[in-house]
């Protein structure tokens, strides 16, 4: 993981005062920009998304029920439309990432002078991000617009949520293989994740093929064990050091979107939710007081999910998310530890390891990674519940990776959809458990209304799970 600042705007030519041409010119809105510019615009861009816990942006971090609101508890009650956050989630990734990628994309191939190994390598690297775009779009939805979504129609058509994930594989198993095949792809201070290194955006690439595999384990189990055996051949994410991490700096406007939420802004709208606590609490998890501050005896205080409740009477996000600069995770060892013992859990070819070692690793590395040490891992691992169980390897593995996932709300919330685990408690006011999907926002309905009425055979019910989810 290197220390990369975000990369400052680029300096922008304007037209000589001797070219009247230039009096037309509009010198404060630049013609042209450098691609790398928008390529590490839309990675800030996309990792603020994910890493947000502003109400009218980003809700999963409240509805994983790793934590639940004080006052103001619609959000935790499910209440997304008042607030636009479907709106707000298609505007923040097509808007701004997925449409900076694909001016990016334009430049790069216009430019005459990249020579034409770099510029595959650059195109391969805009290829890995557009897929983990698309691929939260459809976690989130399910069918959204993909074929036509950035282009010259103003009424994309809605490609099915199974399609695009297919061809979302593909794109990675190609830019994959040209990733491996480079060293440098001449990005420089502008590659916030890798710096440059070919090396690592490939091995960033073979983890998300991973990761769409195994969420298509369950509904494709040959084309996903196909998928999957392949990422895991070409090399995937197995140090802290390989992690696909955005730094973020110690002062805004480029700060960890944690810190803008609960040090900045000064508010206290966030607690522990029961469901966490419980589980934390029956295990004596050793990241309680990582994960949480204001313990009672070790004990994280949850609070009733979707009740209103006294901050201060509740245990409130810990401090380590109230580090400005704290890296933010696209996919981490973490993960691809869960992942792969999923994939050995289910009999694929992993590389001989069996499903319990990696499991055992995997959650020994998520406590390491928040303070613990190798003797909590091994008293928490010890434990009957905790201890990997091939008999109920779903149950003992999602729980697991559910917590792991912890500040990574969007993740957190696909784990707990993918192995129904651990058990959502029912929303104080709503009266019903996390939604499986976010329905369509009321623009859609407004500007592009036969196309998202026909999305999804007509069901837009947030209760009908996506594709993958079959459980």
């Amino acid at each position: 993981m290197k220390k990369i600042l975000i990369a400052a705007s680029a300096a922008l030519m304007v037209a000589s005062c001797g070219d009247l041409t230039s009096l037309n010119q509009n010198t404060k809105a630049p013609e042209t920009v450098p691609a790398g510019t928008l390529v590490a615009n839309a990675t800030v861009s996309m990792m603020d998304y994910l890493s947000t816990v502003n109400v009218n942006v980003n809700n999963f971090t409240l509805w994983s029920q790793h934590w639940t609101q004080t006052t103001y508890v619609d959000e935790s009650n499910f209440d997304y439309n008042n607030r636009d956050v479907n709106g707000n989630t298609y505007d923040a990734m097509y808007a701004t990432v997925l449409r900076d990628l694909s001016d990016a994309k334009a430049i790069i191939n216009a430019d005459k002078q990249l020579d034409a190994a770099t510029k595959a390598q650059q195109l391969a690297v805009i290829d890995v991000l557009e897929v983990y775009a698309y691929s939260t779009l459809v976690d989130v939805f399910g069918d959204v617009p993909y074929s036509e979504a950035i282009g010259e129609s103003l009424a994309p058509a809605y490609d099915g949520a199974a399609t695009i994930y297919g061809n979302l594989g593909d794109r990675l198993v190609t830019s994959t293989g040209v990733l491996m095949a480079g060293s440098d792809n001449g990005l420089g201070s502008y590659d916030l994740l890798y710096g440059g290194s070919s090396a690592g955006w490939a091995k960033f690439a073979a983890s998300l093929g991973l990761r769409l595999s195994i969420r298509m384990a369950d509904v494709s189990p040959t084309t996903a064990q196909a998928g999957a055996e392949a990422a895991i051949g070409a090399g995937v994410i197995t140090l802290a050091s390989e992690s696909a991490a955005l730094n973020y700096t110690s002062s805004p406007p480029h700060t960890n979107p944690y810190w803008d939420a609960l040090v900045q802004s000064g508010r206290k709208d966030f607690i522990a939710a029961n469901t966490i606590a419980d589980v934390m609490n029956m295990y004596a998890d050793p990241r309680r007081s990582a994960y949480f501050k204001n313990l009672s005896n070790d004990s994280v205080i949850g609070a009733p999910y979707g009740l209103q409740s006294s901050y201060n009477l509740h245990s409130q996000p810990g401090t380590a998310l109230e580090n400005a600069s704290r890296p933010a995770m696209f996919i981490d060892n973490v993960e691809v530890g869960f992942l792969l013992a999923d994939a050995a859990s289910r009999g694929w070819s992993v590389g001989g390891l069996t499903a319990a070692s990696l499991y055992d690793a995997a959650v020994a590395e998520s406590i390491l990674s928040w303070g613990g040490t190798a003797t909590d891992a091994a008293t928490y691992l010890a434990q009957t519940g905790v201890t990997y169980d091939a008999a109920n390897w779903k149950t003992i593995l999602g729980t697991q990776k559910w917590l792991a996932m912890y500040s990574r709300g969007n993740e957190a919330w696909s784990t707990q959809r993918m192995y129904d685990a651990p058990a959502m408690n029912i929303a104080d006011a709503a009266q019903r458990v996390t939604p499986l999907r976010m329905s369509y926002g009321i623009d859609e309905y407004s500007l592009n209304t036969s196309n998202v009425e026909a999305a999804r055979g007509g069901n837009d019910d947030d209760t009908s799970p996506i594709f993958w989810d079959v459980n």
